[in-house]
């Protein structure tokens, strides 16, 4: 059964009295003061052979504090002074020591905090054993006081009407939506609304243009926990101070029904998500988020729907296919040269019947239209994405704003390395740093270098474990072929590149963990100034490592496997001992798609859904068992736990890079190789559909609440689509260019069939070696067919002709159609991608409308209390005094209310 409706307000502010149980612990001890942020830290209960000391030691504890300070100030440490004998001062002294000075510090963090006007309450005395908690309130002063400084933009008393589109296409959208009502989740948020608020960034001197009739409802619980965050985080050089973590309450039973019925369970899979109610509840950076996964699963829909057909197309055409029922057929006797040396003996060209038959689903021309589809696809999404949103931006007040405006705040530690720095400089020269002496590229020089050197490092070692997995392959496929079991000998192929490609995963999955931590590390060393610029700086870092990890085996296969071979008689060697692998005989397409599929299935299902399940929930058994704690007792706990508690022992929430990153690299999968591998769109919406919930279970349910972010667009992650959907034109050119036949059949076709079909492609593109020309000790050790000559695939003389074995006319014409047909593709193809980014526009009409009538609507407000202001001068002064202020006002009124206010409040949008 489905919650009623949810009412803005509900969002806002609940009293205690509704529903007691569901919000225990949100408010301070009198009832009546919502908490707003908690702090915890670690209580060590006092020992008997340390209380004595303590109370000793610490008995004026005004005088330490003060103490301490005026020591910081001075730049030097304060220096505990030993009691009694020096010989007791033991291990656990200094220990005892360390904790109190902890708790010292983090008392003149509290006080700090007082000291902005936030108002703080203990308890310590919690079912939680060794955990202290610290509820922060933020007043109505404070908080006015930060909305203007954050310059947030709150909705003012002024109404107006949204103008609803006419014509065949309101009519049209009026009809999909009657369609589609039973796909909306039953939120009244997600419905469309005829009126909205006039949104203005908030000022003090202002307040009157604000509805303030309720003060408790008017800033949100998403705003006041971000604006008590920013406070704390400007208090210390880090995050949460000297305090062990900070987090923000989950809200209440109500909101957590809606989330879950709605939004976290999957009985709701086949629903629109409330994006309104997400962003209320978890703020504009993660509604964002879901937002563009939602869209990026809608477009899937169709993208998956071509990808079948095309799929299917091959399925029904593979009996007509020319080149693999010569392949096939009975008749065919033409003997193959031996995949390898000693141990290999000649075969039968049918011998890989099954393999050409499975090539065709995916070597086939209905590729090439999917190829150009796909790459119009990516173009479309990326408009979609950017006029939804603006859309998005447009109902949620965002359209004036400018992230640098919160993003331009300098790091903790970037404050505190300029601070080494100066110290440092202070000693020696007694100057202080200016702005630009703080840290140049000089200071930053070492930690580019070591930036270089460990991605160049990491890369290399991708290299090498793609080399190793080659000579895996090279190795495994010689020792199966001297088997004694005809079975493992008849399914060589098969076995070698299963394993590889499962090999190639587990190492994929290893090294992604590896690269993450190494991508922060990196990002550390160069000390960005502002938040935003580390994020970009480890997500790209983060993104070049794990696309390089996931795609370096398949570009091997796609582009270099089978193409440093050599030829029979002068192959090419590994170590001298160790022949590079070759192709089946219907090309490395049908390698290409096994690799691809284990390693976009594997990864979706063991990284993406089994760990993002497995590890918050083992993280939370290992916290509950740390606090002595044991499963039968879970529900009892429950309900005697605070809110806050109850909270304490979620996973902390670790930003959103993780989840774009694993949508990208799924995006590089679905555009990257989709030539040769149509049916990745569907995995990657069925995927989707799973991880909608998935996320939303966690964020719901395993994670503490995070704070809310403001944010107009999803960020670096859009250049990076942008730069994946225009690198998957050229590949994809590539793959149906140099990996699969199409061209070759092609050429064949058209310049050396005898009567313009495919009959005699396969024996065209098959070349002959006479047997007496292998090298000595690399001949078969136990042929099975006494034969002259053999056949490889290759364009080369015979040995009969004056020039044995060199490369024929044949090959370079084929090379130079397949270079022409990668020119042409790649230009046809962008060019059509940058027609349809030209016809669409990046904001849709309605909203623009819309955007132009709330400037003008401002200006009006704004001359309207200017002129409210000055009929209320006149009803004061007398009445000379009014008629020699008409006498110049008329002039200063008429050049100052209309230009200046409409000036300023239109560059405000």
């Amino acid at each position: 059964m489905h919650s009623p409706p949810l009412s803005p307000q509900l969002l806002n502010c609940l009293t205690p009295e509704e529903n007691t149980g569901c919000q225990h612990g949100l408010y301070f001890q009198d009832g009546e003061r919502r908490v707003d942020y908690i702090l915890t830290y670690h209580i060590k209960k006092p020992s008997s052979s340390r209380s004595n000391r303590q109370s000793s030691r610490f008995t004026d504890n005004a005088f330490t504090r003060s103490l301490r300070r005026g020591t910081a100030r001075l730049g030097r440490a304060p220096t505990p002074q030993p009691r009694g004998d020096p010989e007791v001062a033991s291990q656990d002294h200094s220990m005892d020591y360390h904790v109190d000075d902890k708790r010292l510090h983090r008392e003149e963090f509290e006080g700090n905090l007082r000291d902005m006007g936030m108002e703080l309450e203990k308890d310590e005395d919690t079912k939680t054993p060794g955990v202290g908690f610290v509820k922060i309130h933020a007043p109505w002063h404070v908080l006015c006081r930060e909305a203007e400084f954050m310059k947030l933009k709150m909705p003012t008393k002024k109404v107006y009407e949204m103008k609803q589109s006419t014509g065949v296409g309101a009519k049209i959208n009026t009809l999909v939506n009657k369609v589609t009502e039973p796909l909306y989740p039953n939120v009244e948020d997600n419905r469309t609304h005829n009126v909205k608020h006039l949104s203005y960034m908030f000022s003090r001197e202002k307040q009157h243009l604000f509805d303030l009739s309720d003060r408790d409802s008017f800033f949100d619980s998403k705003t006041r926990a971000s604006i008590v965050s920013v406070i704390v985080s400007s208090r210390s050089s880090m995050t949460c101070g000297p305090c062990n973590a900070c987090y923000v309450l989950t809200f209440s039973c109500f909101v957590f029904q809606l989330l879950y019925e709605e939004w976290a369970s999957y009985s709701v899979f086949y629903k629109y998500q409330p994006i309104g109610l997400v962003r209320k509840y978890f703020g504009e950076k993660i509604g964002l988020y879901f937002a563009w996964l939602g869209l990026y699963t809608q477009m899937l829909i169709p993208a998956s729907l071509v990808g079948v057909i095309v799929f299917l197309y091959g399925c029904a055409t593979v009996d007509d296919n020319i080149p693999s029922m010569e392949i096939c057929h009975p008749k065919n006797n033409i003997t193959m040269c031996p995949l390898c040396d000693r141990a290999c003996s000649y075969w039968k060209l049918k011998e890989a019947c099954g393999t050409a038959r499975a090539s065709h689903l995916f070597d086939n021309p209905a590729t090439v239209f999917f190829s150009i589809f796909m790459a119009l696809w990516a173009a479309m999404f990326m408009e979609h994405w950017k006029r939804r949103q603006m859309r998005l931006n447009y109902e949620w007040d965002l359209t004036g704003f400018e992230e640098e405006e919160v993003s331009d705040h300098p790091r903790a530690e970037y404050e505190l390395r300029v601070m080494q720095k100066s110290l440092k400089k202070e000693h020696k020269t007694q100057k202080v740093l200016t702005e630009k002496e703080k840290l140049t590229c000089k200071d930053r020089l070492p930690a580019y270098m070591t930036n270089v050197v460990m991605m160049l490092l990491m890369i290399g070692v991708t290299f090498a474990i793609v080399f190793g997995v080659i000579l895996y392959r090279i190795s495994t496929k010689t020792a199966l072929h001297m088997s004694n079991n005809p079975t493992t000998r008849s399914n060589v192929r098969l076995t070698v590149k299963t394993t590889a490609a499962i090999i190639n995963l587990v190492v994929i999955l290893i090294l992604d963990e590896v690269y993450g931590a190494v991508a922060r590390w990196l990002t550390v060393l160069e000390v960005p100034k502002t938040d935003k610029s580390f994020e970009e700086r480890l997500i790209f870092k983060t993104f070049i490592l794990k696309f390089v990890n996931a795609f370096t085996p398949i570009i091997y296969i796609a582009f270099f496997r089978g193409r440093l071979v050599g030829r029979p008689g002068s192959y090419l060697y590994v170590f001298e001992s160790y022949r590079m692998e070759e192709c089946a005989h219907g090309g490395c397409l049908m390698e290409l798609c096994i690799q691809l599929s284990i390693t976009m299935l594997g990864k979706q299902l063991i990284q993406n859904n089994l760990f993002e399940i497995g590890i918050p929930k083992l993280k939370k058994l290992i916290r509950y068992i740390k606090s002595k704690r044991r499963s039968f007792q879970e529900e009892e706990r429950e309900k005697k736990l605070q809110r806050y508690e109850t909270d304490h022992f979620l996973e902390p929430f670790a930003g959103l890079t993780p989840e774009y990153m694993e949508m990208i690299i799924q995006f590089g999968f679905v555009t990257l190789f989709v030539a040769s591998f149509p049916l990745a769109p569907l995995f990657a919406l069925l995927n989707n559909i799973i991880e909608i919930r998935l996320d939303a279970k966690k964020f719901v349910a395993e994670l503490r609440r995070p704070v809310a972010a403001r944010a107009k667009d999803i960020g670096i992650w859009y250049n990076l689509l942008r730069a994946v959907a225009k690198v998957a034109v050229i590949i994809n050119a590539f793959v149906i260019s140099f990996t699969s036949d199409f061209i070759p059949r092609l050429v064949y076709q058209y310049m050396y069939s005898p009567d313009g079909s495919m009959h005699g492609f396969v024996n065209h593109t098959l070349s002959y070696f006479n047997v007496s020309n292998f090298q000595d000790g690399k001949e078969p050790m136990d042929p099975q067919h006494q034969v002259e000559m053999c056949r490889y695939k290759d364009y080369r003389e015979p040995p009969w002709s004056n020039t044995p074995y060199v490369i024929s006319k044949e090959f370079w014409a084929v090379l130079a159609a397949r270079l022409a047909f990668v020119i042409v593709f790649q230009n046809v193809v962008m060019l059509m991608s940058d027609i349809v980014d030209w016809l669409i526009p990046d904001i849709p009409k309605d909203i623009s409308l819309q955007i132009h009538k709330e400037k003008i609507l401002m200006v009006e407000l704004f001359m309207k209390e200017e002129q409210g202001k000055i009929q209320f001068i006149d009803s004061m002064m007398p009445c000379g005094g009014k008629e020699k202020r008409n006498n110049h006002a008329p002039i200063a009124r008429s050049r100052s209310i209309p230009h200046t206010h409409s000036h300023t409040h239109a560059n405000n949008f």
